[in-house]
């Protein structure tokens, strides 16, 4: 179980709990099937024309991309900005004025919580959101009145996360409000939720802020021996957080890059870029990058202190605001698709036109290798397909190309039009 506090609210990352949830009921699972087995249908949201709405929020400029690093001391902002980070997300024990001013001097915007000190810097351009308690979706903590034992007793009440979310837009309007909920969204076997809780609960809660992100860590975090089989639970959270708020929310998500908990193991950077590219092809428009690390000793900032995970970040980071643009821009939705060769994995692919290009962003759902078979639609002369970062070109004939995916191979190629 990971602990903080955001301005006295305690927040929970946990991972080890063992009660056990209510099952849902029988026809929100049946309602629930078709997300699960169908993640190459991706659902798409104006991202940038969702933010402008606030007047002091995220930047609206389409070249922008949210990648945002949780609950870090501003002492390091000016680090993780050399690493493609652009954003703050939590504030340990605040915000306070001291913690605002050093972020002002790094030049990082944060989301952080609506205290007093926080309202107290409405008009301060460094604060570009205000977000809830992490993960209310988990059990909570609960004290006994009679003996004063705390123990672990069911989710914050859905409906009381979407309260809170008025009187937080009541108090601003200006600036979005960011929900984090836990690996429940994705995990159906997570323990963690305590009594009383539904999958179903879901629905409610997405009502109840303008982004909402959601954090699962598959290698580390899910308690299976062979987490690493299991990288494609990000993207069906976010599938599903696409589903449940229709398409009409600004979704994120948290990425692992640490041992966490885990001494023994952690997700390669292979597997990180996975993991954020079935992310992007799936719908999210922001990440959060959750550096923390428990085992084998507590650091904080474990990320900057990793000599091969930082700059295979940094350079995930970079590649994504090399094509923020073009993520941002519209998606095309019946011009490409791609079969595999191994009915087990599944290929995801997002497809764009920008700039007189045509892009298709693929990644391979499981840890398995397989040959993909792409067509496009209308492309009738002989072409190529340039593979973005990796020195090489692929034929194109009679609108089809075929590619060999590796385990967890993401491939990104753009095709003149």
């Amino acid at each position: 179980m990971y602990i903080h506090n955001i301005n006295s609210t305690v927040v929970c990352k946990t991972h080890y709990l063992s009660r056990k949830v209510d099952i849902m009921p029988l026809i929100f699972a049946f309602l629930m099937l078709f997300a699960q087995s169908n993640q190459e249908v991706t659902m798409s949201v104006d991202s940038s024309k969702i933010i402008s709405q606030w007047k002091n929020g995220l930047p609206s400029d389409p070249s922008y991309f949210p990648i945002a690093v949780w609950l870090q001391s501003p002492r390091n902002a000016s680090r993780f900005k050399s690493a493609g980070i652009n954003l703050y997300v939590g504030l340990w024990n605040g915000p306070t004025d001291e913690q605002l001013k050093a972020l002002t001097q790094a030049g990082m915007p944060v989301i952080c919580s609506q205290s007093k000190v926080g309202l107290a810097h409405k008009d301060d351009p460094i604060i570009v959101g205000w977000m809830h308690g992490d993960e209310p979706d988990n059990a909570q903590l609960v004290k006994d009145p009679a003996t004063g034992k705390e123990s672990y007793g069911g989710p914050v009440p859905p409906q009381n996360i979407v309260d809170d979310y008025g009187r937080i837009r009541f108090l601003d309007p200006t600036r979005p409000v960011l929900l984090n909920l836990g690996q429940g969204v994705a995990n159906d076997q997570w323990i963690g939720r305590g009594s009383g809780a539904h999958l179903s609960d879901y629905l409610t809660y997405v009502k109840g802020g303008d982004v909402i992100s959601y954090d699962v860590y598959p290698v580390v975090g899910i308690n299976k021996p062979d987490g690493e089989n299991y990288l494609w639970y990000v993207a069906k959270g976010v599938s599903r957080l696409m589903e449940w708020t229709e398409g009409k929310k600004i979704i994120w998500n948290c990425i692992e890059c640490t041992h966490i908990g885990e001494e023994t193991k952690k997700a390669t950077p292979h597997q990180v870029r996975a993991e954020v590219w079935m992310s992007i092809i799936q719908g999210s428009r922001g990440l959060i990058w959750f550096v923390h690390e428990w085992k084998p000793k507590f650091n904080e900032y474990a990320l900057l202190d990793d000599p091969e995970m930082l700059p295979a970040v940094t350079k995930i980071n970079n590649q994504i605001h090399e094509l923020a643009p073009v993520i941002n821009s519209p998606s095309i939705h019946d011009l490409v698709t791609a079969k595999s060769s191994d009915p087990d994995v599944l290929i995801a692919i997002l497809v764009k036109k920008y700039n007189g290009l045509t892009y298709i962003f693929a990644v391979g759902m499981r840890n398995k290798p397989t040959t993909a078979s792409f067509e496009i639609k209308g492309l009738s002369q002989k072409s190529y397909a340039k593979a973005l970062w990796e020195d090489r070109t692929v034929s194109i004939e009679n609108s089809k190309f075929s590619d060999e995916f590796k385990p967890y191979d993401v491939h990104i190629y753009t095709i003149k039009d």
